[in-house]
Formats: structure tokens, sequence, C-alpha cells
């Protein structure tokens, strides 16, 4: 029987930075759990394009808010091989507005899906790769934003404080599982063109904060999901409990 490849999840993987991870992680010879919530043509269409290129992947649903999602997210995975990449990259934004203005139903959907799914899905991780039960290791890459370090006043201080909780889950897991074969890292992206800025209300937002950006420029899913392919890979074996940067220089 042929031996099953190293598999690695995705979650908001259909979209932006996760679509181009999965592809990327694809290329590297992973076989790729595509996750999405509801837009199963765009996770269909990132499994086509890797299945094109020579790669395996599949598409599974599940909202990372919901735990019970979640487990069948991961038990669903089992199948195809061994777990070694989780890249946390599901997340949301609202529309702009003072913390004055903010309903706990926004805050508890914004923390829902930014930190516990990222914690739950960690967990449902490191059951799987950590050699305290039985794994032979792996990679979890959190995704962050510039906006854990500025704190994005007047616009989304709540998004802003959910990043700021993954950079200390980050770091926090790593020294937890760094004897167990685990690395834990995040990935502190910038202002990137991607579709997230249109679905907080804003679709111009890239432009109106150009010539802000240090480099003058945005940056792309692909310059970020670079970043997080070096992370997870075995470039980057001495590096855990690390955000690094990918915002043209934003959050220096």
């Amino acid at each position: 029987m042929a031996q099953k490849p190293d598999v690695a999840i995705v979650t908001g993987g259909s979209r932006g930075i996760g679509a181009a991870t999965s592809l990327l992680l694809a290329k590297a010879g992973y076989f790729v759990v595509v996750n999405y919530v509801s837009n199963a043509a765009a996770a269909k269409a990132v499994v086509t394009q890797i299945e094109n290129s020579g790669g395996t992947a599949a598409a599974i649903p599940g909202d990372v808010a919901s735990e019970k999602d979640i487990t069948t997210l991961f038990n669903a995975a089992d199948q195809f091989g061994p777990l070694k990449v989780l890249v946390n990259s599901a997340g949301v934004v609202d529309v702009k507005a003072r913390v004055d203005e903010m309903s706990a139903e926004r805050l508890a959907r914004m923390f829902a899906i930014n930190i516990t799914g990222s914690f739950l899905c960690a967990r449902e991780a490191v059951k799987r790769m950590s050699t305290r039960h039985g794994g032979a290791g792996g990679a979890i890459v959190n995704l962050s934003s510039a906006a854990a370090t500025l704190g994005s006043p007047g616009q989304y201080v709540d998004y802003a404080a959910s990043k700021g909780a993954i950079d200390t889950f980050t770091i926090g897991l790593a020294r937890e599982v760094a004897g167990e074969g685990i690395r834990v890292n995040a990935v502190r992206a910038g202002i990137i063109d991607t579709e997230i800025h249109a679905s907080g209300g804003e679709p111009d937002r890239v432009a109106q904060l150009r010539e802000q950006l240090p480099m003058r420029r945005e940056g792309t899913a692909l310059e970020v999901a670079e970043a997080i392919i070096w992370l997870a890979s075995s470039k980057a074996s001495y590096v855990t409990g690390t955000c690094l940067g990918v915002s043209g220089g934003r959050s220096i």
C-alpha cells in the first residue's frame, strides 16, 4: 500500500492569503485540505487549480467559530494522511467603528472566529502532531496583522485586539510544544490586496492607504503566502515563537 502524503490544513483556504498558501503548499508536495465556510465554488476552484498543476487537495467545509465543525474538519483530514502543517488563515473584519459604537454581538463574532477558532484548530493539530501524543511533529502558522501593533484606532480596535491575542497565543503555544516536535509561528500581515477590505465595507481601503505605506504599495496574497510557506518548511527549522512582519514596514 502506498504511503499517504503529508497533509496541510488551511482554514479560510478558499480566498486571498489562504488560497495563495494552499497553492504553494500543494506545490511543496502536501495534500492540502482547503477549508471554507460557505463559498464552495471558490474552494473547489482552488482544488481544481491544484489538481491541474499535478497536486492533490480536497475542499472541506467548516466554520472555525464552531467547535463541532472544527472537530469534523480535522477528522475528515485524517483520512488523507498525517497532519504536518496547520495554517490558521480564517479571519474576519467588520465595518469601521469606534469602540463606543461596538455591540457585544460584533465582539463575540470577531473573537470567536479570529481567536477561539485559531485556539481550537491548534488544539486539534497538537493532538495529531505532538510527540507527546504519538505524532511526528509539525508546524503551525497563525495569521496575525500589523494591526496588532498599531491598534487600528477609529477603525477596528476589536480586530487589532484579536490579532494581538494571536501574537500572544503564538508565543505561548510555541514554548508549550517546542519540546514536542512542533514549531508555532505567525505572519503579521500589513495592507494586503485581498477581498477582506470589501467584506469590512471598505473596498477602496488599499487605494486610500497606499501612499501612507513606507514602501508606497500594498502587498499581495502571494507575498504573505511565501512567508507562511517558509515558516512551515524545514528551512525555518530553528524558528518558533516568532511573529514575522510582512507589512512593507508599516508595523515598525
